[in-house]
C-alpha cells in the first residue's frame, strides 16, 4: 500500500465533507486524547461513515463491516488482546497469503509495520467501524476465551470464585460484559436463567437485544461474581435483594444499580447503569420544540408551586428533572434533593439518599428538609399519600417542588394525585405544570433515506391535524446494527395549570374536561410531538406508536 502522508482534516476538506473553518472550531473543542475525526462526528460536522468513505477514496483502504465475518480463533491468536485493544486493530481473515486486518484509523501509518514484526506475515489494511472493532475485541477476545476457559476447569465448588485481587476468567468475563455494555450505550443489563441456559440481554435504545447466551453450568458462578461485587449475600437466593456497583475497569468509570429477583429457573439479575457519560444537560439539551422550551422554562422559574414530571419506568424523567436543577443552581438558592438512588451528584446541591433502613423515607425526609431553609426541593418520587400530602404543603408554603409520578399522560396525573386522597382544591393550588414524557429512538443518520408516507400514515397524521407527504427511514447499516435508528430522544406534553384549569379540578372535572381546555391554550399531546418529530426526519412513525398507543 502506496503511504500518502495526509491528515484527516484535509482529506475531508479536499472531500467537500467540511470547511477550514469547521476545522479550526473542531480543533478548539477537541478533548486532550480525542482524535479530530472523533471530534468533528461528536459535534455533527460528519458522520462516521462519511469519514470512512472519505478516507475509502483518497488512501484506497477498503471499508468493511466486522458483522460479515465470523472470525477464527487461531487468526485472534496472532494478535494479542492488549495490542487490539491499544490500537483498535482485529485480524478478519487471510487473504492471497496477507492477513487481512480491520483498524478504526487507516491514518496510523506505524500499524503496518508493528502487525508485520508480531505476525510474521505481510498485512492488508482494511476499515472497520470504531464501535465494531470495540465490539469485536471484547466479544471474541474477551468473552469468548474466558468462558471456554471457565467451563474447562468448571466445578461446584467454585461458586466463590472471584475475590476483588484475583485476575480469573470469571472476572475477566464479567469486566467484559460490563465494559461492552458500556461501549453500546446499554442503558440496562439482564442476566435471565432459562431452564438449560443462561440469557445476557442488553436494553440498548429501550429496546432488549440478546447479548450472549451461557451454559445452565455457568449460571451459579456468574450470578455470584455479580453478587459479590454489587454487596449482595451470595448465601440467600429465596428473596428479592438490591445492590449496587461502583468500580473502575480499564480506566472506565461504572456506577450500577443492581436488583435480584429469584424465579423457578434460578436468580435473574437487572443492573441498571447510571451516568456513564456523567453528562449534565440543561433544559434546552431535552429536545423540547421553542413552543415548549417556552412554557417550560416559565414553569421552572416559578417562586413556589409543585412542578411533576409523568412516564414510566426509563423514560428519562430523572434527566428532565437533573437539567432543571442544573439551570436553577445558583449561589442564592439552596436546592435540597431526595432521591432513592442518588444517580448523578450535583456540585452545590444538597442530596439526600433514602434509607428505609433506619427509618429515612421520602416522607420522613421531606419534613426534615423542610427545616433546613430551602428554596427548591426535589422529591424523587411521589409513591404515596403522605409523601403527596407534605410536597402539597410544602409547595403552599412558598416552595419550589419537583417530582416524578407514574401516570399514563399529563391530565392524568392531576386526577392521580386526587386518587391518592389530596383534596382537588388543594391540587388546583398547588400543581403549577405537568411533564410527560417518553423517550423514541433516532432514526439513524448513516443509512436514513426519506420515502413517501403510507395512505395509513396520512391518515394518521390527518387525525391529529397534521399533513404529511415523506417520512425518513433507516434501512439498517453496520453503524446502527442493522435496526435503523441510533440514539434516542424524548417527546414531550407540557400541562400548564391556569385559571380555568384549577376551577376544573375545583369543581371536580374529568380529564377530558382538562384536556379539552388546555387545548385552548395551545397544549399538544404527546402524539403530537412525536408526529412533529417524524416531519423533521429526527424519528419515525413507528417509534411513536410504539412509545404512546
Amino acid at each position: 500500500m502506496k503511504r500518502v502522508k495526509k491528515r484527516i482534516g484535509d482529506i475531508l476538506i479536499e472531500s467537500g465533507l467540511v470547511t477550514p473553518e469547521q476545522i479550526e472550531f473542531a480543533i478548539s473543542v477537541k478533548e486532550p486524547d480525542e482524535k479530530l475525526g472523533d471530534t468533528l462526528i461528536r459535534i455533527g460536522y460528519v458522520t462516521e461513515n462519511q469519514v470512512m468513505e472519505a478516507l475509502e477514496i483518497q488512501l484506497g483502504v477498503k471499508k468493511i463491516s466486522l458483522n460479515d465475518y465470523k472470525l477464527n480463533e487461531s487468526i485472534l491468536r496472532l494478535i494479542s488482546e492488549e495490542y487490539a485493544r491499544e490500537n483498535l486493530v482485529v485480524p478478519v481473515t487471510f487473504e492471497e497469503g496477507k492477513l487481512v486486518v480491520a483498524v478504526a484509523d487507516p491514518l496510523n501509518y506505524y500499524v503496518v509495520d508493528d502487525l508485520r514484526l508480531i505476525t510474521g506475515y505481510n498485512i492488508k489494511l482494511v476499515m472497520a467501524p470504531k464501535s465494531e472493532i470495540e465490539t469485536a475485541i471484547s466479544r471474541y477476545y474477551g468473552i469468548n476465551s474466558s468462558l471456554d476457559k471457565i467451563i474447562l476447569n468448571y466445578s461446584e465448588d467454585e461458586d466463590e470464585q472471584g475475590a476483588e485481587g484475583d485476575d480469573t476468567p470469571l472476572i475477566r468475563l464479567v469486566n467484559q460484559l460490563l465494559l461492552s455494555a458500556v461501549k453500546q450505550n446499554a442503558s440496562d443489563i439482564h442476566i435471565d436463567p432459562h431452564e438449560n441456559e443462561v440469557v445476557v440481554r442488553f436494553r440498548v435504545d429501550g429496546v432488549l437485544n440478546v447479548e450472549k447466551i451461557f451454559p445452565k453450568i455457568m449460571e451459579k458462578q456468574l450470578i455470584s461474581r455479580f453478587k459479590i461485587i454489587s454487596g449482595l449475600d451470595i448465601t440467600e437466593t429465596r428473596r428479592p435483594q438490591d445492590g449496587r456497583i461502583k468500580m473502575v475497569i480499564e480506566n472506565t468509570k461504572l456506577d450500577l444499580r443492581v436488583s435480584s429477583l429469584p424465579t423457578v429457573n434460578g436468580e435473574k439479575l437487572v443492573l441498571r447503569l447510571l451516568n456513564l457519560k456523567n453528562n449534565l444537560g440543561s433544559i434546552n439539551k431535552l429536545g423540547l420544540n421553542e413552543e415548549n422550551f417556552k412554557r417550560f422554562s416559565s414553569l421552572i422559574k416559578r417562586p413556589y408551586g409543585i412542578i411533576l414530571v409523568s412516564g414510566p419506568t426509563g423514560s428519562g424523567k430523572s434527566t428532565t428533572l437533573y437539567a432543571c436543577l442544573n439551570d436553577l443552581n445558583t449561589e442564592d438558592v439552596n436546592i435540597i434533593t431526595i432521591e432513592d438512588p442518588v444517580e448523578l451528584q450535583l456540585k452545590g446541591v444538597n442530596q439526600i439518599q433514602v434509607n428505609p433502613d433506619v427509618g429515612l423515607t421520602f416522607a420522613s425526609g421531606l419534613r426534615s428538609i423542610l427545616r433546613q431553609d430551602p428554596n427548591i426541593i426535589m422529591i424523587g418520587e411521589i409513591r404515596d399519600t403522605e409523601t403527596a400530602q407534605i410536597a402539597v404543603r410544602s409547595s403552599l408554603t412558598g416552595h419550589l417542588v419537583f417530582s416524578t409520578i407514574h401516570t399514563n399522560d399529563s391530565p392524568g396525573t392531576v386526577t392521580r394525585l386526587i386518587d391518592m386522597g389530596i383534596d382537588p382544591f388543594l391540587v388546583a393550588s398547588s400543581l403549577v405544570g405537568v411533564v410527560a414524557q417518553r423517550l423514541v429512538r433516532k432514526t439513524c443518520r448513516e443509512c436514513g433515506e426519506w420515502r413517501p408516507a403510507t395512505e395509513r400514515e396520512k391518515i394518521l397524521y390527518h387525525n391529529v391535524g397534521m399533513d404529511i407527504e415523506k417520512v425518513y427511514t433507516g434501512k439498517g447499516c453496520p453503524s446502527c446494527n442493522f435496526k435503523g435508528y441510533t440514539g434516542r430522544v424524548a417527546i414531550f406534553e407540557i400541562l400548564e395549570i391556569n385559571d380555568e384549569i384549577r376551577h376544573i379540578i375545583n369543581k371536580g372535572g374529568t380529564e377530558q374536561d382538562i384536556r379539552e381546555a388546555a387545548f385552548k391554550y395551545g397544549f399538544k399531546t404527546l402524539i403530537q410531538d412525536g408526529f412533529e418529530k417524524v416531519i423533521q426526519g429526527i424519528t419515525t412513525t413507528e417509534e411513536v406508536l410504539r412509545v404512546t398507543y
